[in-house]
């Protein structure tokens, strides 16, 4: 089946650490909280139907974490992440080398953390998304644009560091760094170099980035198109907007065009 990005993934850790990320674009929009909630409820029917089937686990997967996003408190978020969670690990248990099962399982556990943040619990399922997003990168890390790979990076870039939890900028990025090598023309993976690098510092690196990201927009807006991208627009629009000011204000000069 096809696999497109969950929106806003980029900063999950972050809303599962009980944050707020530096660049996401709230997700409030009714339109595409109602598309994500009509998404989950036509996948929890499948599912149901369907349980040991493949393709019903991944759309249920993906729809739980798209429309936890939207969730209104912390007992709802929980409760539509565990759907997605008892999905996969079902069909885990029949193939455990599905690497889009174990792929979405650490995207449902992220939003089961975030539902238990600030909390031991919440602290302790790092650990489970963690192996999760390295199963499914050492079986397909191609997958969803590299999103195993861009999702273990964004983990190691987010979480706090040692002794607390596994943060650490060198495998943040290494593997953000692959996952634009494995999917350069796929507008998230530049992005969160962009980004990344503001966060670090590295204005040089950061406008290399930039380059790449302005270089490869126009064919991705042909290319990503329709209803199911126009959320991940949104997002990546506004994220643009929010780099070219963070950039301004740290380092007192206009990310380059050209």
């Amino acid at each position: 089946m096809p696999f497109r990005t969950p929106t806003s993934a980029h900063g999950f850790i972050l809303f599962a650490l009980g944050a707020a990320s530096a660049f996401s674009q709230p997700t409030t929009n009714g339109v595409f909280a109602a598309r994500a909630e009509q998404a989950f409820v036509l996948a929890q029917t499948e599912w149901a139907a369907h349980p040991d089937e493949a393709v019903a686990v991944y759309a249920l997967g993906r729809a739980t974490y798209d429309f936890a996003e939207f969730a209104t408190n912390a007992p709802q978020r929980a409760g539509i992440a565990r759907t997605g969670i008892a999905a996969c690990k079902h069909l885990l248990a029949r193939d455990p080398s599905s690497a889009a099962a174990h792929y979405y399982l650490g995207m449902d556990y992220g939003e089961l953390a975030a539902a238990e943040a600030p909390s031991m619990a919440a602290y302790k399922l790092i650990r489970e998304i963690e192996h999760e997003f390295r199963v499914a990168a050492d079986l397909d890390e191609r997958l969803d644009y590299a999103g195993p790979v861009r999702c273990l990076g964004l983990l190691y870039r987010d979480a706090p560091g040692w002794p607390v939890s596994i943060g650490n900028r060198r495998k943040a990025r290494e593997l953000l760094d692959r996952a634009a090598a494995l999917a350069p023309d796929f507008p998230e993976n530049q992005m969160n170099l962009v980004e990344s690098h503001l966060l670090w510092r590295q204005p040089d690196e950061a406008q290399q980035a930039w380059q790449k990201l302005l270089s490869i927009w126009p064919a991705a807006r042909t290319n990503l198109t329709g209803v199911a991208w126009e959320e991940d627009w949104g997002d990546w629009t506004y994220r643009r907007e929010v780099a070219q000011g963070n950039f301004r204000r740290a380092f007192k000069r206009e990310l380059e065009s050209k």
